[in-house]
């Protein structure tokens, strides 16, 4: 069985807890739960849920300080059941419960437009002192980071469209250059500062503006000589199929582009369900193979088998083959060049016939329709590509 190695943009590895982000490790899958953060039970479970349905990292609102130091009875409770995943703290106004909050989690995301106030943008206009906005905003985060540094805590720097600081919608207005440079000028405060353990987003519910954006980072961070990894997310997708459809032509048109360090399906939905939906969007862009991949064509009147039958059949005897591709295919004109790289194919060869194909290589000819997918069966464990279901044995 042989693997795919898509490209990457290369970033720096940032430590979130015992779980790395960035360089060769794999795209995390995160979600936030939606509980009351006072609750610690209720938090707990749903985490539990979350962490697993697949979840690497718990992202829970702080929205005020009774919230932050609430963190500490959640992290110990959910470390004393035996879990482990990073915790991730969502903070969104006040900079003085994000200090608290870094004290006690593996990393603290904060939104860059809440650290400076109006007043302070038109105090500068007034001055013509351009510098006198960053040396406050690097005035206002520097005990964040000292805390961060004492305790490894990473932060986050989330930049969300339509929450840009007055200041910067003045210089660059409502747009992706507005929300690339609103993060770059506190890459450049915490690189000032000798604090490098970030990681960015840049976030919209419009799907352009947020791969415009993420797009723009990646090459502006390139230019600047910088490498901090990428969260990726379309803010408030909703809900079913379609939060499902806009959350993959966001996130995957990022992954394929070699973007993307950590991801968050954002569904109106509780979050367990976010988890399912993130590992097929990178299965799908290629980036993280956790599961069996079909190629199975839509059919068409040259087919002359019951391929939907077929490809119920085989999924349901080979979906636990992590990382085999099999194609299933309705007939010989199209199948084996489509299927090229596919490990095995399952292809229509005539009225009830199938041909198997390992690769490219056609093993076993016209086989009964009846008997083709127990014949798929055995062409895979004789090639050494079978493992047992775990979850049938007893």
């Amino acid at each position: 069985m042989t693997s795919e190695k898509t490209f990457r943009y290369q970033t720096r590895v940032v430590n979130i807890g015992n779980l790395p982000m960035g360089g060769d490790h794999p795209v995390r899958v995160q979600s936030m739960t939606n509980t009351d953060s006072l609750d610690t039970k209720s938090t707990v479970l749903q985490a539990i849920r979350m962490i697993e349905a697949g979840c690497e990292y718990v992202r829970i609102a702080v929205p005020y300080m009774k919230e932050a130091e609430n963190l500490r009875e959640i992290k110990n409770e959910l470390r004393r059941q035996g879990y482990h995943t990073p915790i991730i703290a969502d903070v969104h106004f006040n900079a003085q419960i994000a200090e608290v909050a870094a004290g006690i989690v593996e990393k603290v995301r904060i939104n860059p437009g809440n650290y400076l106030p109006s007043r302070v943008t038109r105090h500068a206009s007034q001055e013509n002192n351009p510098d006198f906005a960053l040396d406050l905003i690097a005035e206002r985060i520097s005990p964040l980071l000292k805390i961060c540094r004492e305790h490894g805590t990473a932060i986050r720097i989330g930049v969300n469209h339509g929450s840009l600081s007055e200041r910067i919608m003045n210089l660059y207005g409502d747009t992706p250059l507005g929300m690339v440079e609103s993060a770059l000028e506190f890459a450049r405060i915490c690189d000032g500062l000798s604090f490098h353990d970030l990681v960015f987003s840049m976030k919209a519910s419009n799907i352009r503006m947020m791969i415009a954006a993420n797009r723009l980072l990646a090459q502006r961070m390139q230019q600047a000589g910088m490498n901090y990894p990428i969260h990726l997310g379309v803010t408030e997708a909703g809900a079913g199929e379609d939060g499902r459809i806009k959350s993959a032509i966001g996130i995957g048109s990022l992954l394929a582009d070699g973007i993307g360090d950590t991801i968050r399906v954002s569904l109106t939905e509780d979050p367990e369900f976010e988890i399912p939906a993130a590992y097929s969007i990178l299965q799908s862009a290629g980036v993280r193979i956790t599961k069996t991949e079909f190629i199975a064509c839509p059919s068409c009147g040259r087919t002359q088998y019951n391929i939907q039958a077929a490809l119920h059949n085989i999924q349901a005897k080979t979906s636990h083959l992590k990382g085999l591709k099999i194609a299933v295919m309705g007939c010989v004109v199209n199948g084996p060049g489509e299927m090229a790289d596919a490990h095995y194919g399952f292809v229509g060869a005539g009225s009830g016939k199938i041909h198997l194909y390992k690769g490219q290589k056609l093993i076993r000819k016209n086989i009964g329709e009846a008997m083709a997918v127990e014949a798929l069966i055995e062409l895979i464990k004789e090639s050494g590509d079978w493992v047992e279901n775990s979850l049938s044995q007893p």
